[in-house]
C-alpha cells in the first residue's frame, strides 16, 4: 500500500506511535508488525527535529523521564536521521501499511518529502502553523487536521487554508487530554464537523478504549486513529492513552464489523421472506382447544394459538370466531380453511 484516502468506504484505521518507541528504532519497527498483524490501515510516527521546533525553555507536559533533564533533552533522544524513517517507511509498504508521520517544523516536512508520506497529519498543536500547511501542500497529497486544542474559529481557518491548495482533506475530531475520559470524548463534534466543512471526519482517540473509536465507525467516521502501545505497562507519557496489541485488534475487529452493518442496509420484508422457513418454526398458528363435533360454530374459547407457525396465523384467531366446523376436529389440531364454513381464505 503506498497511498492513504479517507474515501475507501470503510473506515481508515491508524495506529499512532507517537513516542511509544523511546528512541529505539528496533522497537519503531515492532509497532509496524503490531499494526499490520493487527489489521490497522496506517501506522503514524511523529517526526521531531528539536533545535527546528523547540527551545530549551519547554516545560514538561508530565515529567517522566528520569534520563532526560529538560524536555529539549527528550525530544533531541526521540530523532531518527533519514535513513532510519526511509527504512521505517519501507518496512511499512511491505506490510502493508500506509506510512504517516506528523511534522512539526519546516525541517520535518522536507525531510518527510524526501522520505515519502501517504499524506500529511497537522498535529492539534499545529492548527495555526500555516507555513507548514504550505509547505505540505506542495506534494500534493491528503491532508488530515487534527482540531485537539482549537475552537471553531481556529479550526475554521485551517480547513479553509487547506482548501484552499484543494487537497483532500479530512478534519479529525480530538481532545488533547491523555487518558480523555468519556464525557470529554466529543462524538457529537462529527456531525458537527461533516455539516460544517462538507468533508470526510475521523475521530483522534485518546482514551485509551475501544469504545469511542467503534462508536465513530457505527456513525460513520472514514478515519480512527488510536495511540499504541506495546504493552500497559511500558514506558512513556501516552501509555494510559493507548490501545496494547489486543486492544488494537479487538477495536480493527469491531470497527470493521460496523463497517459491514453500515455498508448492508436491511430491507425489512426482504428479509422476512429470506426467514420464511424460521417463521414457521418459531410463530403460532391457530390449533383446536378441545375436541371439536362437525357443525359447531366457533367461539373464542374453542380455540388457543400454538406452534408452529404453518396454519392459520395466531393474529387471525378472532376472524374464525362465529365459522362452522365442517368435519370433526381433535385436539391441537391446525385450523385449515377448508376446515370451516365459510372458508376462511385468508381475509
Amino acid at each position: 500500500m503506498t497511498s492513504f484516502s479517507s474515501q475507501t468506504g470503510r473506515t481508515q484505521i491508524i495506529a499512532e506511535v507517537a513516542q511509544a518507541h523511546d528512541g529505539s528504532l528496533g522497537s519503531a519497527h515492532a509497532f509496524i508488525d503490531v499494526a499490520a498483524r493487527a489489521g490497522a490501515d496506517a501506522i503514524k510516527f511523529q517526526t521531531h527535529i528539536v533545535a527546528a521546533e523547540s527551545t530549551p525553555h519547554e516545560p514538561w507536559r508530565v515529567k517522566f523521564s528520569r534520563q532526560d533533564a529538560t524536555r529539549y533533552d527528550y525530544w533531541k533522544r526521540m530523532e531518527f536521521p533519514e535513513s532510519a524513517w526511509k527504512e521505517l517507511r519501507a518496512h511499512a509498504h511491505e506490510r502493508g501499511l500506509s506510512f504517516l508521520s506528523s511534522a512539526f517544523s519546516l525541517e520535518a516536512v522536507q525531510l518527510l518529502r524526501r522520505v515519502g508520506v501517504d499524506a500529511w497529519k497537522i498535529a492539534s498543536g499545529e492548527t495555526r502553523s500555516y507555513e507548514l500547511l504550505d509547505a505540505m501542500a506542495e506534494s500534493r497529497l491528503p491532508v488530515l487536521l487534527s482540531t485537539g486544542m482549537s475552537p471553531w474559529k481556529e479550526i475554521d481557518a485551517a480547513v479553509k487554508a487547506v482548501q484552499a491548495h484543494d487537497l483532500p482533506l479530512t478534519v479529525m475530531q480530538c481532545t488533547s487530554m491523555y487518558p480523555t475520559p468519556p464525557e470529554s470524548v466529543g462524538l457529537n463534534v462529527l456531525h458537527e464537523m461533516r455539516s460544517r466543512y462538507g468533508t470526510p471526519v475521523g475521530l483522534s482517540d485518546h482514551s485509551g478504549t475501544i469504545w469511542p473509536g467503534v462508536a465513530a465507525a457505527a456513525m460513520g467516521a472514514e478515519v480512527v486513529e488510536v495511540h499504541i502501545a506495546l504493552s500497559k505497562q511500558a514506558f512513556g507519557p501516552d501509555v494510559s492513552a493507548s490501545l496494547d496489541p489486543d486492544g488494537l485488534g479487538r477495536l480493527v475487529e469491531g470497527v470493521r464489523f460496523l463497517n459491514d452493518i453500515n455498508d448492508s442496509p436491511v430491507d425489512k420484508d426482504a428479509m422476512a421472506d429470506e426467514l420464511s422457513g424460521l417463521r414457521q418454526l418459531f410463530m403460532k398458528s391457530v390449533v383446536v382447544r378441545r375436541p371439536l363435533s362437525a357443525g359447531h360454530v366457533l367461539k373464542a374459547a374453542d380455540l388457543i394459538a400454538k406452534k408452529p407457525g404453518s396454519g392459520i396465523p395466531a393474529g387471525q384467531l378472532q376472524a374464525l370466531v362465529g365459522r362452522r366446523v365442517v368435519h370433526d376436529l381433535p385436539v391441537d389440531h391446525l385450523i385449515r380453511g377448508e376446515d370451516l364454513d365459510p372458508v376462511w381464505d385468508g381475509i
